[in-house]
This record gives structure tokens, C-alpha cells and sequence, in this order.
């Protein structure tokens, strides 16, 4: 398990229009350095903030735009945050384009998207994007713009990736109508402030958002549930109206370690397509992860010893129209679109449920195999029916659940199988526990894509540490750094007379200030003794004179 880092990227809008002045007399500008430093302090006060990386953008064109990336320290993030100026047009969606495309280019190199196995939640790299900007309107060298259009990055992925945000990005920035939309689109929050008590409320409320997690959208599928009744059997009316619970984009909180910084977990959310072992290229996947829900009560699963995964749902008209039913012992089954081989409707399974907590505080998304009512009923009859020794039949019939399942699940089972084995099915059974380690082993085996697609990943992910290496080398002579500052060896870090030698020369000053030679004593009784000294010398002088 790895530590995950969150990625805090500040998009600084440092167009001519920040440079208007409030009431207070300072600038625009001004006012958006103290909100990052206030932000940061908060930040600090948190537990997971050690393993924080903070990047600071402007609207500049690049590779002028990054002021200061993810692998330096604090330090040069201050200082170019203080050599921030305001000029130029207020070119946002550019900005936000290129910071997009940046976060993807990190990923890429990385591995971590995990294109064509799966989401897996706990599998996360968190990204927040801070965009601050005076709300003015969208201009750039052609004019006026009416709309926040970032377009498609120009990461090398291509056609495997679309939408305006990767799988962790939460964009909240500040704005008016256009960012609405933009927030909307990514699952973020805009915030319009007009004095410092509304932005010191805005900069509480984004230190609590900067929580690892991945962004979802939720949407409805079938008809809407029965209503709810209280104790009495009469109707209870919801203050949520019209239908704003049936579609939104929210977060799903993932657990951290507050020690190691890491989070475990068993299983992914399906992918939106049937893996095809002969096919050249992935096709396209969504920023977010699109998950239907049904509204019919279903019984909450389970098998002891079973291993599943909870992630707690951000608060949402969602989440207030569930707990308002106050039916905590119900669930709703919940599944990808075509992540079935057939794109009939009722082919999809469900992978997990949303189900609201015991306290009814919240409501969490449990994440199970795909398809865990069969392979539940199948382990259940194992277990009781058959007395942990199965026929020909039940063996028929989990290989035929295991064709029907995702080829990607194959590996999750395999390694889940200490918890699922030895400790429910491969108790008091030799024979069976040996067959269930060989047809699992050839399920995990199973690459759930082509080769052609194999290699196609491999440049990908070529081409990105070598694009991102040319960024970081341009990034660093704009601003006038040394490329390689911060990855010198520890035993030539304190090297500070060769640091110094490297330095130009001070230049003199134009008007050098006299230099005080005594800077102890009583000055005037210095000026007596040296009075007297200048006597005697003259004294000696005339004698040696008159002697000769």
C-alpha cells in the first residue's frame, strides 16, 4: 500500500481585472494570495496534510503558467506567490484547459487510471482544483466569451479518456453562470463572495472538502419508490422537490490511514463496457464513473468472512431523500450500464447498493462482486445445502457465473480468497478447496485486454514521463530555477559555499554610506585620543627634524 498524496492546485486568475481594488484598498489580487495562505493554515491543522502537494497556475501562457508544481517544497510556492502580478485577459477556460491537462499528464505516467480493469475507489491519486477569480466576464484576444468551454486535454490517451475532469478531480472555484455550469459538469461547488466574513466561511468549507474520495454520478433508473410512511402507516411528504435527488454528482469519501496515509479495499466499480480481448482500442471512458440505482427495497447482503468495501456518500438532496424515509434496514441495488456482454437492460447486475446507516446520519455505497445476489445464493447453498461438498451441478453453475462476470474480477476474487475460503467455503473440504484455487487462478490469470491495447498503454505511458519531464525542464528555465533544485543528494545539500560561488557578483551601491570605524565606546573620548596621538606624532617629528 502507498501513501496517498492529495494534489491542491491553486488556479490563480492574474488577469489586468484583478488588480481592482476593495474596499479596504487593497487588490483583488491581494485578497486571492491571503485566501491561499489562510486555506494552507487550515489545511496544515489537518491530520492527512502531510502527504499534501500544492501547485500553484496562473492564466499565463505556458510554460510560463506554472509557478510552482507538486515536487518542490513550500518554500518557492511563497515565493511566487508573492511575485504574482496582475496583467493580460481573463482567458479561465484556457487556464483551467491546461491544469486539466497537467493533473491527466501526472496520472498517465503513473498508471493509476487503470484504463480497461476496473475503478477502483481506494486506487486514488485526489486532485482539487481552487480556481480564484474576480467572476468578471470570459475574455480572450478574439473577445468576449459567453461560456467556460475547457475543451478536451491534449494528453497522449487520446480516446480512452473523455470529459472535463479525470476520475479524482473536484473543481470548486469561485464565479458566476458560466463556472456554475463547469462546477456542475465536474461535481464541484462555485462560491461568490462580497466581504471577508463570506470568504473566511468559503475557505472552512473548502478545507473540509479536501478529502480523498472520487467523484460519481448518481442517476435513477425504473420507477420512484413507494412513499414513506411513519409509524402510523400515513405518508410522509419529503422536502426534497422536483427531481433533483434522481441525478447529481457527488463524492464518495474513501477512508485514509491516519499513520501510513493509505487505504485498502477489495473490489472495483465496473467499467461501462464488455472487456474484448480482440478489439485495437479501449473505448471511451467518462470522467465519472456513471452509476443507476433502483428504488426497490432489497435486503442488505452479506456473508461472514466475506470481504466488501463502504465509502460514505457527500451529502446531496440524495442522500436527504433516503434518510427521510428512515428505512435503514432497506437497500438499493445499484449497477453500471453495459457493463454486461449483453446491452439488453435486464442483463446489467448490480455490483454493490446505497443503503442508509444504522444512526440514519448518512448513506454509504457498499461495493461488492459483480453480480453478488448469484454468487451470494450459489456460496449460501454451498454452505448449507450441500455441506461444503458441491455436485456437479453447483460446479457447473459457478462456472457459468464466473464466464458471465467481468474478466477483471478475476484477480480481486483470487486475492480475496483467504477471506472467502478459509474462512467460510475452504474450512473441512481438501478437495474443494484445491478446485477453487485452480478456477480462480485461471480466472485471475485471464488479461482482461488485447495485446494490441497492452502495448498501446506501454507508449502511453512512454510518452507521458517524457512530456511531463519536458514540462518540468521548460517550467524551470521560465522561472529562472535551476532544473534540477530539490533532487540533489542529501550529501550535497549543504554545499553552501559552492551555492554561493555560483552567484553573480553584488553590485555596488550609488550612494555608499560612510563607514563608522568605532562602534563601541564613547565616540567624543575617541575623538580626544585620537587628537592627542596626532600631537605627539608631530612632536616627534620636529625633533628628529632639529637633531639632524
Amino acid at each position: 500500500p502507498y501513501a496517498i498524496m492529495t494534489i491542491i492546485v491553486f488556479l490563480m486568475d492574474n488577469s489586468a481585472s484583478m488588480n481592482q481594488r476593495t474596499y479596504l484598498g487593497t487588490t483583488l489580487l491581494d485578497v486571492a494570495r491571503g485566501a491561499v495562505e489562510t486555506l494552507m493554515k487550515l489545511r496544515a491543522r489537518e491530520a492527512s496534510s502531510r502527504w499534501d502537494r500544492y501547485m500553484l497556475v496562473t492564466l499565463d501562457d505556458p510554460p510560463a503558467n506554472i509557478k510552482a508544481g507538486w515536487t518542490e517544497n513550500q518554500a518557492p510556492f511563497t515565493q511566487q506567490l508573492k511575485l504574482l502580478r496582475a496583467h493580460g485577459v481573463t482567458t479561465l477556460g484556457a487556464g483551467l484547459k491546461r491544469t486539466l491537462d497537467l493533473l491527466n499528464l501526472n496520472r498517465l505516467q503513473h498508471g493509476i487510471d487503470n484504463y480497461g480493469c476496473g475503478r477502483f475507489p481506494f486506487y486514488i491519486e485526489p486532485a482539487v482544483i481552487i480556481a480564484l477569480t474576480d467572476g468578471r466576464k470570459l475574455t480572450s484576444e478574439a473577445g468576449i466569451t459567453a461560456e467556460l468551454k475547457p475543451a478536451y486535454g491534449t494528453v497522449p490517451l487520446g480516446s480512452a479518456a473523455s470529459g472535463a475532469a479525470g476520475q479524482q478531480q473536484y473543481v470548486p472555484p469561485a464565479g458566476d453562470s458560466p463556472i456554475d455550469i463547469m462546477c456542475e459538469v465536474t461535481g464541484g461547488r462555485s462560491y461568490k463572495l462580497v466581504n471577508q466574513r463570506m470568504l473566511n466561511q468559503c475557505l472552512e468549507s473548502l478545507c473540509q472538502k479536501c478529502q480523498p474520495g472520487i467523484v460519481v454520478h448518481l442517476e435513477k433508473l425504473g420507477p420512484d419508490p413507494p412513499p414513506a410512511t411513519d409509524d402510523k402507516g400515513r405518508p410522509v411528504a419529503s422536502s426534497i422537490a422536483g427531481t433533483a435527488w434522481q441525478s447529481c454528482k457527488r463524492m464518495l469519501y474513501v477512508k485514509v490511514s491516519t499513520q501510513r496515509g493509505n487505504a485498502t479495499g477489495h473490489w472495483p466499480i465496473p467499467e461501462a463496457y464488455w472487456p474484448d480481448l480482440s478489439a485495437y482500442r479501449l473505448p471511451p471512458r467518462s470522467a465519472h464513473p456513471l452509476v443507476r440505482f433502483v428504488c426497490q427495497k432489497a435486503e442488505p447482503q452479506a456473508i461472514d468472512g466475506f470481504p466488501f468495501d463502504k465509502y460514505e456518500l457527500e451529502p446531496s438532496p440524495l442522500t436527504q431523500y433516503i434518510l427521510e424515509r428512515r428505512e435503514p434496514h432497506s437497500a438499493w441495488q445499484c449497477h453500471v450500464p453495459h457493463s454486461a456482454k449483453s446491452s439488453a437492460p435486464e442483463a446489467q447486475k448490480p455490483f454493490g447498493y446505497l443503503k442508509p446507516a444504522s444512526n440514519l446520519q448518512s448513506v454509504n455505497l457498499i461495493v461488492l462482486p459483480y453480480d453478488y445476489p448469484t454468487l451470494f445464493a450459489l456460496l449460501d447453498e454451498l454452505i448449507k445445502l450441500h455441506k461444503m461438498k458441491p455436485t456437479d451441478q453447483w460446479r457447473a453453475r459457478f462456472a457459468e457465473y464466473l464466464r458471465r462476470m467481468p474478466s477483471y474480477y478475476g484477480q480481486p476474487l483470487a486475492r480475496g480468497y483467504g477471506e472467502i475460503g478459509r474462512e467460510g467455503c475452504g474450512a473441512g473440504s481438501g478437495e474443494l478447496e484445491c478446485w477453487l484455487i485452480n478456477t480462480l487462478l485461471n480466472v485471475s490469470h485471464a488479461v482482461p485486454v488485447s495485446p494490441a491495447v497492452q502495448s498501446y498503454l506501454k507508449k502511453v505511458r512512454v510518452a507521458a514521463k517524457a512530456e511531463y519531464d519536458r514540462v518540468v525542464v521548460a517550467t524551470a528555465a521560465s522561472n529562472q530555477q535551476h532544473p534540477e533544485e530539490g533532487r540533489q543528494p542529501v550529501s550535497v545539500m549543504g554545499n553552501y559555499t559552492e551555492y554561493l560561488k555560483r552567484q553573480p557578483p553584488p553590485l555596488r551601491e550609488l550612494d555608499s554610506s560612510p563607514l563608522r570605524l568605532h562602534t563601541f565606546g564613547n565616540p567624543f573620548k575617541l575623538a580626544k585620543q585620537m587628537k592627542q596621538v596626532g600631537f605627539q606624532a608631530v612632536d616627534e617629528g620636529r625633533r628628529a627634524s632639529a637633531a639632524g
